[in-house]
């Protein structure tokens, strides 16, 4: 790389005048790659030999910023999620509201079969999510083992009050067994995108799915609150343990791969969005 030395130290460094050529310009803001040749010229338009003529050209531009950077990557990472909500799920919010299921919760007409299936194809999500970090493809899942965030236990037992509440269980349908089959291809060849669902599940669901199961538990559980509502300990903590991992793991990430990671967001909200659409069908 070219000397970045200020153009105002050269005084010390030639003790004759120096003549800039016309052309010369001079940004104020970013590294100057400086180069300096001898030719011939005087003050009275004469020639004369070895007077430096300073050329300066910008080498590069000032680096963006990119939101949330600052106070790490998962702020960047919200970020992008919050754009993707409508504005009656959060303030921050720009989509516009297209399905049933984005509208405000205040507004749903949910049925006990359509929020077991529900359950049902999260808790097979949940379950591969789990199996995915105990037997890493990549060291850097390691680091989300045992958060204290996991959910499978929680629906199993959530399932069994249903079952003995005598309601019939039913399999995992098309949308869990779409998302998990995606996240298990994904989480062998692809780790930063891997690392977006992973953190828009735990997160969404430690949110927004909890104000959900709460309205949905006053529609028709007679305000039951779920096992798959509750965590063991503090969650702002449990959150915040997790995002320091996250934020650490993105440390060796390049700014291109964290980009790849923020695009996947969109494809998250998806997958989540048709398993969470069983709360109204």
């Amino acid at each position: 790389m070219s000397s970045l030395t200020p153009l105002s130290q050269f005084n010390s460094l030639f003790n004759k005048p120096r003549f800039l050529s016309s052309s010369t310009t001079f940004p104020n803001k970013f590294p100057l790659s400086v180069q300096f040749h001898f030719v011939s010229t005087s003050v009275s338009g004469m020639p004369r030999k070895g007077v430096v003529v300073v050329s300066a050209t910008t080498t590069e531009k000032q680096k963006k910023r990119y939101p949330g950077e600052s106070k790490g990557f998962v702020e960047e990472m919200r970020f992008v999620a919050m754009k993707l909500h409508t504005k009656e799920q959060a303030k921050e919010g720009e989509k516009e509201v297209k399905e049933p299921e984005e509208r405000t919760v205040a507004k749903w007409e949910p049925s006990v079969d359509g929020y077991l299936k529900f359950l049902v194809d999260s808790k097979f999500v949940y379950d591969t999510l789990e199996k995915i970090l105990q037997e890493p493809a990549y060291p850097s899942y390691a680091e989300f083992r045992n958060t204290g965030l996991e959910r499978s236990a929680c629906l199993e037992k959530d399932l069994a009050w249903f079952k003995e509440q005598g309601h019939a269980i039913p399999e995992p349908s098309a949308p869990g067994l779409t998302y998990a089959q995606y996240l298990t291809e994904l989480s062998h060849k692809d780790p930063q995108a891997f690392i977006c669902h992973f953190y828009n599940i735990y997160f969404a669901h430690s949110a927004g799915g909890r104000m959900i199961g709460k309205k949905v538990a006053e529609k028709i559980l007679n305000n039951k609150e779920l096992e798959f509502y509750k965590w063991d300990g503090d969650l702002s903590q449990l959150l915040q343990n997790v995002r320091d991992k996250l934020n650490k793991v993105a440390e060796e990430w390049t700014r291109e791969e964290k980009n790849h990671c923020l695009e996947e967001t969109e494809k998250s909200f998806k997958l989540s969005g048709e398993i969470l659409r069983l709360v109204l069908s």
